[in-house]
């Protein structure tokens, strides 16, 4: 080995004082590239950390914060007594006679076009009727204004 050593001495010396610049020169330029990009690095850590915390706060946002509980109720208005229609109830809400007339009508399942074919009346009347019936009522939809007239019997 010492033999090795003698001969070649200068080779190895050589080598090894390349292999030490040629590590200084790739950590210089590793350097030179963090100090020339500085800003675009800390632009990107700082993008890449704000996109994280986006989506963790949109997961936060979308989840539930209560339990939906479903409740399934049956409405069972009461029926008209014998058949007789609360007349008492109509006058304390101000029903007209052509109101009552649709109402029952609309009871039976009848658009708004075929209300007015049957009364011969136009649509814009029938829809006033309509309107009328639901501020009296104090509903919104049909379906809430036929159950809330069979509940004070104002409808067979």
């Amino acid at each position: 080995m010492l033999v090795f050593w003698k001969k070649n001495r200068a080779v190895i010396l050589y080598g090894t004082a390349l292999a030490f610049l040629l590590f200084l020169l790739k950590w210089m330029e590793l350097k030179w590239l963090l100090y020339s990009h500085y800003m675009d690095m800390y632009i990107g850590a700082i993008s890449i950390l704000f996109t994280l915390l986006g989506i963790w706060l949109a997961k936060q946002l979308m989840k539930p914060k209560t339990n939906t509980i479903i409740v399934e109720k049956w409405l069972n208005p009461t029926p008209v007594e014998n058949g007789l229609i609360n007349e008492s109830a109509i006058e304390n809400l101000g029903i007209s006679a052509r109101e009552m007339e649709v109402l029952n009508l609309m009871a039976k399942g009848m658009s708004n076009a075929e209300i007015a074919a049957d009364l011969y009346l136009s649509i814009p009347t029938i829809k006033t009727h309509i309107a009328n019936l639901f501020f009296k009522l104090e509903v919104k939809r049909r379906t809430q204004a036929i159950e809330k007239a069979k509940r004070l019997q104002l409808i067979v």
